[in-house]
């Protein structure tokens, strides 16, 4: 919900201990460091081939069916020679498996033939035989010309498509003389291809054996993974500081509330350090906080932008937004609970790494909206509740109502939208800048009471007065030039004209928002469409109706239901992202990066 505060801290030590402070900051795991001296370029982030490849064969032998069991401790461990064993074994079995299907494909082409075996060449007095597959429209002009060449020739097998040939003669024809090449079936025999087949896929139970036998080091290979990353930071951090003759310095960005940790540490490790607050002229890395319940929504809000150190954390907006977005274009209670029952499957898996126990928990509250949305608009896989139940009685919309569900996009939209400038407005410095924000609020609210009191007088000049009062804020406010004179009157106005030129921004934006309303409609009419095409099936006279109807059911109400989640997932964040975000983020930062050590997690 916050950006953590943030110190700048510089570190002074000997030259003679600066590998000891290093490490003991890594364990520290609370500093962003900041480049000085000869490493204030962009960073060389690139592993070294070595690691490369190593973690190329720990990707490698994590994919197999089931892991042997791992060994926590071998003295006999080699790095390098397991992982040329894996990507060893890695290169067999592809190599085995293209084998494998190269031979089919040539079984397969030869299947047509039959199962023979050429004959040695004196055998047939020096003649040989010619294989042709002569589709049926080329075949009377294809017997034709072997006619008028004199040569023997015999069909083996036809096809609906084509008839197989063979031919005897001493020299392969003159292809100008038939309409078809010739087939080329290779030298060995279909009995021989099975025999390689069989012996291919022996190979490929050897290599996979081996490959499974490979998974017992998965464990060793992630520790030495792990401490050779450590290693490259550690070499990347010693990179970032800066050597001043027998004394060494390193400074970077720490939370504040770690700074009494640091402070015990330069005590213990006998250095000299001060921390300070940043200036106008730092760009400091942005660090988020919030509630583990909520950390979900700080992930969707990096996934396309890092807010600015000193912009605001709209994690919490962002978490819930999206939730009701998604909510609204799922638009089906009967998903939402299938989609739960779903989760509370896989719920325990899904707690094994951090990014998906926050994962699980925006699933389940999405889910949840999602029921309550489904509820309140009265749809069950596309069927409304029975007329005088209870749940009938729960529904108080209908989603084939255009003008209203209209209308409930629009406002979504609009508050939506006044939040983000209202969180603008609330955390504004100048009059300047709190003067737009609170403008832009107005016109939205002027474009509401236009649209929903339509027709009515207090709607109109409601929305008039607002729509007048944002416009003259925004036109005579919202520059920052000082006021002192005619000429410094018109530069200011020229600003608040420019500024106004947001005003068909806005519009589009807040219409965006009607993409809720047509995408829920959309996955309601589909689930509506295919019960219909299900219950007429049944109705029918059609063999097997009934599982027809039901199979007609699970795949149209599988795909809608897959199409929703795309759609849910993709607009509920666009919306978060480019019209929320164009309103209430000015600024975008970097993350916080901490130098630390890397836990094993296997």
């Amino acid at each position: 919900m916050t950006i953590v505060a943030l110190a700048k801290v510089s570190i002074f030590g000997l030259a003679a201990e600066k590998q000891a402070v290093l490490e003991g900051l890594q364990a520290l795991g609370c500093l962003h460091l900041i480049p000085l001296g000869a490493a204030d370029g962009p960073a060389d982030f690139t592993a070294p081939q070595p690691a490369v490849e190593a973690r190329e064969a720990l990707r490698y032998l994590m994919d197999v069916r089931q892991r042997r069991y791992q060994l926590k401790v071998d003295p006999t461990f080699s790095l390098e020679a397991v992982v040329a064993k894996a990507l060893a074994n890695r290169s067999r079995k592809r190599a085995a498996e293209d084998r494998i299907l190269a031979l089919r494909h040539h079984l397969a082409e030869l299947a047509p033939w039959g199962n023979f075996r050429l004959p040695a060449l004196g055998e047939l007095g020096g003649q040989r035989l010619w294989f042709y597959r002569v589709p049926h429209s080329k075949l009377e002009a294809f017997q034709q010309a072997l006619e008028a060449l004199g040569l023997p020739w015999q069909r083996i097998h036809a096809s609906p498509r084509h008839g197989y040939v063979v031919l005897i003669a001493e020299q392969e024809p003159d292809q100008t003389l038939l309409p078809v090449q010739r087939a080329h079936v290779g030298s060995e025999s279909p009995e021989d291809l099975r025999a390689q087949l069989d012996q291919a896929h022996v190979d490929l139970d050897d290599i996979e054996a081996e490959h499974v036998a490979l998974s017992r080091w998965i464990f060793l290979l992630s520790k030495h993974l792990i401490r050779a990353d450590e290693q490259v930071a550690l070499s990347q951090a010693g990179e970032k500081s800066a050597d001043r003759g027998r004394v060494f310095q390193v400074q970077g960005w720490m939370p504040r509330h770690d700074l009494p940790r640091l402070a015990s540490f330069v005590q213990r490790m006998g250095l000299a350090s001060w921390a300070e607050s940043p200036t106008s002229e730092d760009t400091p890395p942005t660090l988020m906080t919030n509630p583990d319940v909520l950390a979900g929504g700080a992930d969707l809000v990096t996934f396309y932008e890092t807010p600015g150190y000193r912009d605001w954390d709209p994690s919490v907006v962002v978490f819930f937004s999206f939730a009701m977005f998604f909510a609204m274009i799922l638009a089906d209670a009967g998903y939402a609970l299938v989609l739960g029952a779903l989760l509370a499957v896989f719920w325990k898996g899904m707690g094994a790494r951090p990014s998906s126990r926050r994962f699980r928990v925006l699933a389940a509250v999405g889910l949840l909206f999602s029921l309550l949305y489904g509820v309140l608009a009265g749809s069950y896989f596309g069927a409304p509740p029975p007329t005088g139940s209870f749940l009938a009685h729960l529904q108080v919309l209908n989603l084939d109502d255009f003008a209203v569900m209209m209308k409930v996009s629009v406002v979504v939209g609009a508050l939506h939208l006044i939040l983000a400038n209202g969180v603008v407005a609330v955390r504004a410095v100048s009059i300047a800048e709190r003067a737009k924000p609170i403008g832009w609020i107005a016109i939205i609210l002027a474009g509401l009471s236009l649209y929903l009191g339509a027709g009515t007088s207090a709607g109109r000049d409601l929305g008039l007065g607002l729509g007048g009062g944002g416009l003259l804020t925004i036109l005579l406010l919202s520059s920052e030039r000082p006021l002192d004179s005619l000429g410094s009157l018109l530069l200011r106005l020229l600003d608040g004209v420019a500024s106004l030129a947001g005003l068909s921004k806005l519009f589009g934006d807040v219409m965006s928002y009607l993409r809720l309303f047509a995408l829920g409609l959309a996955s309601a009419s589909l689930a509506l469409t295919f019960n219909q095409l299900a219950g007429e099936v049944y109705r029918s006279d059609v063999p097997l109706g009934v599982a027809l109807s039901l199979l007609i059911l699970i795949l149209g109400h599988g795909i809608n239901l897959m199409l929703a989640i795309i759609s849910g997932f993709v607009h509920g964040l666009r919306l978060n992202f480019i019209e929320f975000f164009n309103w209430s983020l000015n600024e975008e930062g970097y993350p916080f990066a901490p130098f630390s050590k890397k836990e094993t997690a296997l």
